[in-house]
């Protein structure tokens, strides 16, 4: 550690930058575009700009940090605490000053530009069969002559009216049965689980069943509350996913756990405190209490499976990628510490392989690509894109490391999505100047009154979309070559080309008085060529597993997926050919995997079923792997034709480089070989 700078990263943007000591940590962050609120001026007043600072070690930064790596706590804090709350271990970034290197945590409530977490309900047609089902039954009262107990007097009431028998129950259920049948005059509504187990009883006639379907993802977590008696979604929540602070992708929290004895510890109480307020979210918009939701279905991937769990993910960063369980899992909420109804069940989708988890047990469901004869490829693109090929006769399943390129972090401008950020660009390949369209408005950005409608949030960066399209559009514009470099010679037609050291960036929006501007660098090129060349990769290495050539049908699932124009996804590479009207997004088609398992229990038995069936592929020890990954780094691809994109879309002339099929495959194998082994 330097004795006059030192290293600070912000989470979760990932943005990083050396301050001089004493550095307040909101001037740092200004510095370097990270979105904290502050309307008080620095004095300490606000309390909006509360950051925590998350200690331990994090090998993708390099960095050690620790809580003493700031100032202690100092007389504007300890005024500020004398009238207001603030949660323990959060401090004003204001008031704090850097001491050492360390890594900072802006909570989203510290945040300008909160991120819109897109994983909304999709509509689809789900046969309602709930594990859940409500009773109303009218039960015999007490006498001296008949000694028989409440419960055996309910039960008895459940088999005459309602068929039911053998049914159990345990002492929760004893401990509130008797203020119930007395409060209720005898006439009580009995919740039952599996028409085996009762699980609840409440005093009169109770209409309304609630559940809970949660999507763990490593970046954002969705829920949707429903009605178990129609299957409706009643309510829907989201956030950010507050494990981020451990590392932006799936290895650097396991990272994180290796480096950091009982980290999983911390991130399983992380995940579950999400979840909990994730719960009284819904249950908030609905004007029912947490506590009277009745049973919860998770999906995830392998990782956020296992610490929901609280099960050690150490396993699950190296060969062989060991699962502790791939089958479901049924159990009491109590046991993850969710708080909602004290006798709920949680169902957990099962597990495929180390790197494919229940979100894509979700999607398979959700899609049901085994009932189809097209062969079908679903991908779910995150931080790592889980990819399922197949049809009737066979189904294929992998994990392909994309990292967080996609999302927008490890872009120069990349910001997740806010509004603000820039999420639709188009280029004029005469002119070469962009146009673009911000997340929270409808106006293009040379539309008359683009800029007052912006003034508020301003535009602040590029969301994943964004660079997608933007990058797309640069390449049929011919400012990006195929190999992914920006063409200097361009900067003669258009000074947005700009030499930038050894390379060039293309500015997409210029700078004001208040904000800095907006560029795609070279770097920015590369990040996303490795991104889209580990998606294509492990698309491709199915494909050749499977004996096809082609494929039929592409449906995209996740936030990321759904937002995505699939034309410029195509362009660049990151899916195969394939007839642009027969791609689409499948949406949250994880959550909705989820619900499905709700809201019907046969289901849950045919997605157990169906799992086993899927063969799974480990990119990590695939030789073949490599080789197309260096193949796909070029755009859209180095040898494959893409003869229905080019139906509908005008690619460029490949120009000849010199040297192109050598060094820079090499360059490329050796980046493959990094890819892979982060795995």
């Amino acid at each position: 550690m330097s004795n006059k700078e030192a290293l600070v990263v912000f989470t979760p943007s990932g943005r990083r930058g050396r301050f001089p000591i004493g550095t307040p940590v909101l001037q740092a962050a200004r510095s370097l575009g990270v979105d904290i609120d502050s309307v008080c001026g620095g004095r300490g007043i606000c309390g909006r700009c509360q950051v925590v600072v998350a200690a331990g070690e994090f090998a993708k930064h390099g960095v050690k940090s620790r809580a003493e790596h700031l100032t202690p706590f100092g007389a504007v804090e300890e005024e500020y605490c004398k009238t207001q709350t603030m949660e323990a271990g959060r401090r004003l970034s204001c008031s704090a000053q850097v001491l050492g290197d360390v890594v900072i945590d802006v909570p989203s409530g510290s945040q300008v530009h909160r991120q819109v977490v897109r994983k909304a309900a999709e509509a689809h047609d789900i046969e309602l069969d709930p594990v859940i089902r409500l009773h109303f039954v009218e039960v015999q009262q007490p006498d001296m002559h008949d000694p028989s107990g409440d419960l055996r007097r309910l039960e008895d009431a459940l088999e005459f009216e309602w068929r039911l028998t053998d049914l159990s129950c345990d002492v929760r259920v004893l401990q509130q049965l008797q203020p119930a049948l007395r409060a209720g005059d005898w006439k009580v509504t009995v919740a039952v689980h599996g028409e085996s187990q009762i699980i609840a009883v409440w005093p009169g006639f109770r209409e309304q069943a609630y559940g809970i379907a949660i999507d763990i993802g490593s970046t954002t977590i969705a829920a949707h509350l429903c009605n178990l008696s129609t299957g409706d979604v009643v309510a829907a929540a989201g956030l950010m996913n507050p494990q981020i602070r451990f590392g932006e992708d799936l290895m650097s929290r396991v990272s994180y756990v290796m480096m950091n004895p009982g980290g999983e510890k911390e991130m399983t109480v992380a995940v579950r405190a999400a979840i909990n307020e994730l719960a009284a979210d819904v249950a908030r918009q609905v004007g029912i209490a947490a506590t009277d939701i009745l049973e919860a279905t998770f999906v995830g991937n392998p990782i956020m499976h296992h610490l929901l769990l609280g099960i050690n993910p150490i396993e699950l960063g190296g060969a062989p990628f060991a699962l502790a369980t791939d089958r479901a899992i049924t159990l009491w909420a109590v046991e993850i510490d969710f708080a909602i109804h004290r006798n709920a069940r949680i169902y957990v989708l099962p597990c495929i392989a180390g790197h494919v988890g229940a979100d894509t047990a979700g999607v398979i469901l959700a899609e049901r690509p085994d009932l189809t004869e097209e062969v079908t490829l679903l991908v779910d693109v995150g931080t790592n894109a889980e990819i399922v090929l197949g049809n009737n006769k066979r189904l294929l399943a992998c994990s392909s490391p994309t990292g967080p390129a996609f999302e927008g972090a490890q872009i120069s401008c990349g910001q997740r999505a806010a509004p603000g950020a820039i999420e639709r660009v188009r280029v004029d390949p005469q002119t070469l100047e962009p146009r673009f369209k911000v997340i929270g408005f409808d106006l293009w950005s040379n539309d008359e009154g683009f800029t007052a409608a912006t003034a508020a949030s301003g535009v602040t960066g590029i969301c994943g979309s964004g660079i997608i399209e933007i990058l797309a559009e640069l390449y049929l514009a011919g400012v990006i070559r195929h190999d992914g470099v920006i063409n200097g010679e361009l900067a003669a037609r258009n000074p947005r080309i700009q030499s930038d050291g050894r390379t060039f960036s293309y500015e997409i929006c210029k700078a004001t008085h208040s904000a800095s501007s907006i560029k795609v660098t070279q770097n920015d090129v590369r990040a996303i060529q490795l991104g889209k060349a580990a998606l294509y990769a492990g698309v491709r290495l199915l494909m050749e597993r499977m004996g096809v050539e082609k494929v039929e049908r592409i449906r995209l699932a996740g936030a990321f997926g759904s937002h995505i124009d699939v034309k410029y996804a195509m362009v660049l590479g990151m899916i195969p050919d394939c007839a642009l009207d027969h791609v689409s997004s499948a949406g949250n088609a994880a959550g909705t995997g989820a619900r499905i398992a709700l809201l019907n229990q046969r289901a849950r038995r045919e997605i157990e079923q169906l799992v086993r069936r899927v063969e799974k592929i480990e990119t990590a020890v695939e030789p073949r792997f490599q080789e197309f990954f260096v193949e796909a780094m070029a755009i859209p691809h180095l040898t494959a034709p893409f003869e229905r994109l080019r139906d509908v879309v005008t690619l460029p002339q490949r120009l000849v480089i010199h040297n192109e099929t050598s060094s820079r495959a090499r360059r490329a194998a050796r980046m493959a070989q990094k890819t892979e082994a982060g795995t």
